[in-house]
């Protein structure tokens, strides 16, 4: 069988989307190639991630923060905390969709990254920026539609691929705090990579103390890439 090839390339410094006082720069598998269906699942165990039609993972030359993570779902065990977050959530119905644009979906997005992003650039997002961040002609995407009769709550992005679930992004009704949806997005979507016989969940990067990317050690057994491959996180302690 021929081998998969692809051009990387290295992105220009540019600001930091975790620290002001950081810039940041990506390696990125070339997105004009024709192969990036193909290539997405091993991309992911190399510690890559999508957004929009990218693949990229952070290469930045003076610091090394973003670590990428995943949760093996059938050693997962939910906690006090998450199990209450579980049954607080079972009015809610969860509808796997195809990915794509609505009114409604928009609306409930751009609520959400201005609670979120408050003068940040992204709390004006038009609907190109929707299409285009959150899927992408090639990636195997599902929105997990969180619905309580019928009102749409939240939205769990995910990539399903033959290594696994990948967690793109998770946008919620910003008025629903109590009901930590950002954590049964990622709960709804162990049981989803579990019924789909799956092995993993990718959550992206995590990042030691950030206040927006810590929670991710929360997670039993959740895994780091590190130089020698991926590990518990706990044994990198």
């Amino acid at each position: 069988m021929r081998s998969e090839r692809v051009r990387l390339f290295l992105t220009l410094p540019h600001a930091c989307g975790y620290y002001h006082d950081r810039a940041a720069q990506n390696l990125v598998l070339d997105p004009s190639a024709p192969n990036l269906d193909r290539l997405y699942p091993g991309a992911l165990a190399q510690g890559f991630r999508r957004a929009g039609g990218h693949l990229y993972r952070p290469r930045c030359a003076h610091c090394q923060a973003c670590v990428p993570c995943r949760l093996p779902v059938n050693d997962f065990r939910m906690n006090r905390s998450q199990r209450r977050c579980r049954k607080r959530n079972a009015d809610l119905d969860i509808i796997e969709t195809a990915p794509g644009f609505s009114d409604e979906r928009f609306a409930l997005y751009s609520r959400y990254l201005r609670h979120r992003h408050p003068g940040g650039g992204m709390d004006d997002a038009g609907v190109e920026d929707f299409e285009q961040f959150l899927s992408a002609p090639w990636s195997p995407t599902l929105f997990l539609e969180m619905r309580r009769k019928g009102r749409l709550l939240g939205v769990a992005v995910t990539d399903v691929c033959v290594s696994g679930l990948s967690a793109v992004y998770t946008f919620f009704d910003p008025d629903q705090q109590a009901r930590s949806l950002g954590t049964f997005g990622i709960l709804s979507q162990v049981e989803l990579a579990r019924r789909r016989g799956l092995e993993y969940l990718y959550l992206g990067y995590w990042i030691e103390n950030h206040p927006k990317m810590d929670y991710k050690r929360r997670f039993a057994g959740v895994e780091v890439l590190g130089e020698n491959g991926w590990a518990p996180l706990q044994s990198t302690d």
